[in-house]
């Protein structure tokens, strides 16, 4: 009895190392994750991009930027001139946070008993805002520790602003996250498993002996889902704005238009996933693992981009959904046109163009 046992467990032993999806799942998974989660979920800041607009411009205002820069949490991308050039750096993307120095700043050796320092953060995302605020007090008080004498102590009053979202509601933050992965998942997994059913009910030898190319195959999968896609997109986003309260501040017209290209962009990484899975399973398999995991973790939905590890943060940028929730926050809630979002729309571009020559180039003639 003993050596029958023996002997089955040994075939088992043998069967599961010869197949490399169940050591995939076993042993690849897990470390992907663990590897995921722990350089990703971090709630610290380094680098982070702020710009200051310095009123005083003396010794003290100097030292005081000097002094944040000194953390290795803030690096200063900008030394603003005015007060109409904080919004254009938000807009634009090239600043997180920014630091407002009065004039009353150079007083403070002379009896000045309260300093105030403002700062102004993107409301739009309101886990990193408060995060970067809160960051940036600390640096600040550690001034104030610092620098005071003993016979003219001075304490500094931080005054907190966000834009775009003044009461941190975090529906703005998450429902655009939640429409660039639901779109991403659903529209992928659609086209993933399209080419795989015509493989598994014997159809797919119809098309290949029919006189259509394969991009006309490939474009003609593509279009219904494309249409039924976009009309789910519509869905949520209206379900955002009248459920949620989520405002729509830019064109409405420029906010579809990047719906239905990241829509388009979704369905090509779906067709390509399905002609290379030979099963629906596979198909669904990859659909799931290969996009579900780093939209959600990678592509700043749940956790900031900018706390990541340098790599991760490389890594997010070729993921689709980071650029759209980009766009979606900037049309949304900060109001910006095509001028400000547009990296963000060539990216789609041209990651749904060599997607569809990838596909073009993998699409096989024959069945093996």
């Amino acid at each position: 009895m003993w050596k029958i046992f023996y002997v089955f467990v040994k075939k088992e032993w043998c069967h599961i190392l010869r197949d490399k999806r169940t050591l995939l799942i076993l042993f690849g998974i897990p470390l992907v994750q663990v590897l995921l989660f722990g350089y990703a979920v971090t709630t610290e800041f380094k680098n982070a991009h702020i710009a200051i607009l310095d009123h005083a411009r003396n010794t003290n205002s100097q030292r005081l930027i000097s002094h944040v820069q000194s953390s290795g949490n803030f690096v200063v991308q900008d030394l603003l001139q005015h007060e109409n050039q904080i919004e254009d750096g938000f807009k634009d993307g090239t600043i997180q946070l920014v630091l407002v120095i009065p004039k009353e700043f150079q007083q403070h050796q002379s009896g000045s008993s309260i300093i105030p320092l403002q700062l102004i953060a993107d409301g739009s995302d309101p886990n990193k805002a408060s995060t970067l605020v809160q960051y940036m007090s600390a640096m600040l008080q550690k001034f104030d520790f610092f620098t005071a004498s003993s016979d003219a102590p001075f304490v500094i009053q931080i005054e907190e602003r966000m834009l775009y979202n003044p009461q941190l509601i975090s529906a703005y933050n998450f429902i655009p996250g939640t429409i660039s992965f639901i779109l991403l998942i659903i529209s992928a997994m659609l086209t993933s498993l399209t080419i795989a059913r015509e493989k598994e009910i014997g159809t797919m030898e119809i098309l290949l002996v029919s006189p259509l190319p394969p991009i006309v195959i490939i474009l003609g999968k593509v279009a219904p889902y494309a249409i039924l896609s976009f009309i789910d997109a519509i869905v949520i986003l209206l379900v955002g704005h009248f459920v949620f309260e989520v405002p729509v501040n830019g064109s409405i017209i420029l906010l579809l238009s990047c719906c239905f290209l990241y829509v388009l962009t979704a369905l090509t990484l779906g067709i390509l996933i399905s002609i290379k899975s030979k099963t629906q399973q596979q198909a669904m398999m990859g659909s799931m693992m290969g996009l579900m995991l780093p939209a959600m973790i990678l592509s700043g939905f749940v956790f900031p981009v900018a706390s990541m590890h340098p790599i991760l943060q490389v890594i997010s940028k070729i993921i689709p959904a980071t650029h759209f929730i980009n766009i979606l926050k900037g049309v949304m809630l900060r109001g910006v046109g095509l001028v400000s979002i547009g990296f963000e729309i060539v990216i789609l571009l041209i990651t749904t163009l060599i997607l569809l020559l990838i596909t073009w180039k993998s699409f096989k003639i024959r069945l093996e």
